[in-house]
């Protein structure tokens, strides 16, 4: 099940950092895509808790891209997770054909899904039991308030109004039956990521923003994680993938992400409990 192997790679590697295969010609040295990929990889898998390879880089490339995004999902050792960053989200036909392709074709262990068109096209990911699925919730972007910020009422509300993130944590919260939903948050919204984990404060939490978008890590650690001090998945791309541009990328990559690791763990007052 994802959550625990999720748990057992954060246990192992005492951490909460994720690291976000975003391979882009123009940042990258000129090598193979996959090449550049299994580099970081070899030089990272043991500082981890999951991977996230984000699908537009590789569907940018063609047919090449996608052969090189499963060559790489197959390389990643067994026991790390890999979020599929494709932001899925459609009716519920065209859903569990992108539900096919995320968890059965290339092999995800969980992947990330838009939840605007409602349960009907979030359901189809949550019926794989057995894999994750993360709502778009508060993302870290700055247009995000133009939709996710504005004042909605619903009838549970009581006449009261709440932001639509707020909202969308409530949903995920009655729809996580199979114990496998968790939502995207960003640390560039340390007050909105604290009433996100308000109201699920057991629910799994990707956090992307904390590197090249400028995210406050201090107090997405603290308002991200749970009460065990995990629960929070901390991505890192850009400033991982690209710490160089030489031939020391791959060494550059991990003294990077394990500066962020150690950060996070000094945050929590030491690594995540056993």
């Amino acid at each position: 099940m994802f959550s625990e192997k999720l748990l057992q790679a954060m246990q192992r590697n005492s951490s909460l950092l994720c690291v976000g295969l975003d391979p882009d010609p123009a940042l990258m040295p000129q090598m193979d895509i996959f090449e550049f990929n299994r580099a970081i990889v070899d030089a990272t898998a043991d500082l981890v808790c999951a991977y996230k390879p984000n699908l537009a880089f590789y569907e940018a490339l063609g047919v090449d891209g996608l052969v090189a995004l499963q060559k790489t999902v197959k390389y990643i050792p067994d026991d790390i997770p890999v979020i599929g960053d494709g932001k899925r989200g459609d009716i519920g036909n065209t859903a569990r054909a992108y539900a096919t392709a995320l968890f059965e074709v290339f092999g995800f262990d969980a992947a990330t899904v838009n939840p605007y068109l409602g349960y009907d096209s979030v359901e189809p990911f949550m019926a794989y039991s057995e894999r994750g699925t993360f709502l778009l919730c508060r993302t870290s972007n700055a247009g995000a308030a133009d939709f996710q910020a504005l004042a909605c009422w619903s009838p549970a509300l009581a006449c009261r109004q709440q932001p639509l993130f707020t909202l969308v944590a409530q949903k995920a919260k009655e729809w996580n039956r199979f114990g496998n939903l968790g939502l995207v948050v960003g640390a560039t919204y340390p007050q909105e990521l604290k009433e996100v984990r308000e109201v699920v404060p057991e629910m799994t939490l990707l956090i992307p923003g904390i590197g090249a978008q400028g995210g406050d890590l201090e107090a997405a650690v603290r308002y991200g994680t749970d009460a065990a001090g995990r629960g929070a998945v901390f991505n890192s791309s850009r400033q991982v993938l690209y710490a160089s541009k030489g031939r020391d990328f791959a060494e550059a990559a991990r003294r990077t992400a394990d500066g962020l690791r150690c950060r996070i763990n000094s945050l929590l007052a030491g690594p995540p409990a056993e």
